[in-house]
């Protein structure tokens, strides 16, 4: 025999085409070439063949790739591994001028070279693209059609017999000695334009990028006759499995890993659960509202999703939820990381605003505090916040009366906030979108996240300003203190923005109409107030309410605090008790044609605030909340609250 590639021979005389490496191949030849054509006659000779075929995987079920009994020209051949068998390559496959003849047993499927399944049998003619091909199997002396699997290790006997005065090829496989008198294959082929007077006899094999062992226990070939049948049991026995040291390291690897991986899970888990866990401090117990359980709003919340999301701000994200057990639905305010509301002051406030009680201010139902999450829970408003109902295009326009009473709970809260509590409660962020509207379109104050509390008749500190542009007291600026006259100067704004349907500062209007307040201020002069009702309402609004309105706007928007009225006085003159001033003083500084303040103070207008942003089309004034250092005209753009 003479061998190439991997191939060798046992001393128990068994041939292995290949072995356990990637992408290699074998060849075994008779060591002669073989006279398959006379002189004479073009004619080729018949000839039969019988041997005994194992295939070995490296990894069970896994083939790679496959042998093949051949008749070549040459016993050097230059064929590539894996799909090409060791017989051909790329360049060579299809080429009449191969003159090879092989019958394949092939154990991977190449949809490039069309193969049937990863378990067949072909017949190649010049080309690694089978003439004919069929699933690997066998029949029983019964006719009964068996199975067989080429990569199982079983030891697989196979006849192939060519009758050249009919040009008949016949291939029959079987697990036993006995030659079954059916074959798998049957097929008509002329091999005369195909061999040549002299060809090498014998065997090629490959493997791909996984690998099996292939081998050849025996084999018999005749040109004068049938080829001799082999006896299974006289055949030499397979080599015993080497160990594999490889599978037994990435076992040992893959465990390591697996329980490295199950510390870090239970590390992570008892961490969270640690994070999730409610820590009670002996002052907490104090506090007036519920406390509720960290897992309890999580559920509610569905775990914070965001499709529970109602809006966010510079203090936070505020979720819908369901509380399980009652069902009843609550809006929970996570205080982000970032804010700057310290853990004291938020505990302080929560024990202080848990226990404000009014018609007109949403709910605080109770709070949450797990490690560093701050959780606000209310009560949950289902028609939203007021200036969904107002600015732009909204799908439902209020009505005029709808408008006046909400602007008269406004008033009552801010009263019961200022004047009627046990402390003073100094909101410092009072707009439309801090207006939530329950299911009686009845107006509630929220958000008290900027809320400060002082006794009664002292005097407020200094401290970092902070608000929504467009609703700043002038003062603030100047002077970092928020009063009761501060909450009043946004409450003007809001009374303006109810009856106009307009924003504070409308960067889109005329420059005459960018600052509301300006242009209210200049069509009042005019005599023309009410023309500034909202256009909404198409006309249908009452007159003489909408003169209030506009008229108090105007009067809580004055720069000067002390011009400003109470609360008390606005919810008077709201309900009629008392009859508003025949003159409306000049908010002062915003009477821009006029160029003068009234009374005396350094202020800062509304258009200091406007040109200090560009004007550009994502500019959003309602959305804009601002922070500013006393005495400086700083300016952080941050989401509303």
């Amino acid at each position: 025999m003479s061998l190439t590639g991997v191939a060798d021979i046992a001393d128990s005389g068994l041939l292995c085409l290949t072995n356990t490496t990637s992408r290699v191949s074998g060849h075994a030849f008779y060591s002669s070439p073989l006279k398959f054509k006379n002189s004479d006659n073009s004619k080729v000779s018949s000839f039969s063949s019988a041997f005994v075929i194992t295939t070995v995987p490296e990894y069970p079920k896994l083939g790679g790739h496959g042998l093949a009994f051949v008749l070549s020209p040459s016993k050097q051949l230059s064929g590539s591994p894996s799909q090409y068998l060791g017989l051909l390559n790329a360049s060579e496959n299809g080429n009449s001028a191969n003159h090879i003849f092989a019958v394949e047993f092939d154990t991977v499927k190449d949809l490039e070279l069309g193969d049937i399944n990863d378990n067949h049998v072909g017949v190649n003619v010049n080309s690694m693209k089978s003439i004919a091909s069929t699933p690997a199997a066998y029949f029983l002396e019964n006719r009964t059609k068996e199975e067989l699997i080429i990569k199982s290790g079983a030891k697989i006997q196979a006849w192939i017999d060519y009758d050249s005065a009919k040009n008949r090829l016949d291939v029959k496989l079987s697990l036993l000695s006995e030659k079954p008198r059916s074959s798998i294959l049957s097929i008509d082929v002329n091999l005369s334009s195909i061999l040549q007077d002299f060809m090498f006899v014998g065997f090629s094999a490959s493997t791909g990028l996984l690998a099996s062992s292939h081998y050849v226990l025996g084999w018999s070939f005749n040109m004068s006759g049938e080829a001799q049948s082999l006896s299974l049991s006289s055949l030499p026995s397979l080599p015993r499995p080497k160990q594999n040291h490889t599978v037994l390291i990435l076992c040992v690897t893959f465990a390591v890993v697996v329980v490295i991986m199950l510390i870090v899970f239970i590390s992570f888990y008892l961490v969270r659960k640690l994070k999730e866990s409610d820590i009670i401090e002996a002052s907490e117990l104090e506090i007036g509202p519920h406390r509720f359980s960290y897992q309890e709003l999580k559920k509610a919340t569905m775990g914070f999703r965001d499709k529970e999301l109602l809006g966010f701000g510079g203090f936070g994200r505020v979720y819908k939820g369901t509380l399980q057990g009652t069902n009843t639905q609550v809006a929970v305010k996570r205080i982000s990381h970032e804010s700057k509301q310290g853990l004291r002051e938020f505990m302080s406030e929560i024990a202080s605003i848990g226990r404000l009680r009014h018609r007109n201010l949403v709910p605080l139902l109770g709070w949450c505090r797990c490690q560093g999450d701050l959780l606000i829970v209310y009560d949950y408003m289902p028609n939203g916040s007021l200036d969904k109902y107002l600015f732009d295009e909204p799908k439902r326009v209020l009505g005029w009366d709808e408008r006046f009473k909400i602007i008269k709970g406004v008033a009552s809260g801010l009263l019961y906030l200022h004047e009627e509590w046990e402390q003073t409660v100094i909101h410092r962020d009072i707009k439309a979108g801090n207006v939530l509207l329950d299911s009686e379109l009845n107006g509630r104050l929220s958000d008290f996240g900027l809320a400060k509390l002082y006794e009664h008749g002292t005097n407020p500190t200094t401290t970092r300003v902070v608000g929504t542009l467009g609703y700043l007291a002038p003062e603030l600026t100047k002077t970092g203190k928020p009063t009761i006259a501060t909450d009043v100067f946004a409450f003007g704004a809001v009374l303006l923005e109810v009856a106009c349907g307009r924003r504070p500062i409308e960067p889109k209007a005329l420059p005459e109409e960018l600052i509301l307040v300006d242009w209210v201020w200049e069509r009042w002069q005019s005599g023309a107030a009410l023309e500034v009702v909202d256009p909404k309402l198409n006309g249908d609004f009452d007159e003489l309410e909408a003169i209030v309105v506009i008229k108090l706007g105007l009067m809580c928007s004055n720069d000067a605090p002390d011009a400003r009225p109470t609360m008390r006085q606005v919810v008077r003159y709201l309900e009629g008790e008392v009859a508003l001033p025949e003159v409306v003083p000049s908010p002062g500084g915003y009477d821009s044609k006029k160029g003068h303040g009234s009374g005396g103070i350094n202020t800062i207008r509304f258009e200091d605030f406007v040109h200090s942003y560009p004007n550009s089309p994502y500019l959003d004034v309602e959305d804009r909340d601002v922070d500013i250092e006393a005495g400086s005209t700083k300016h952080l753009d941050q989401p509303t609250a």
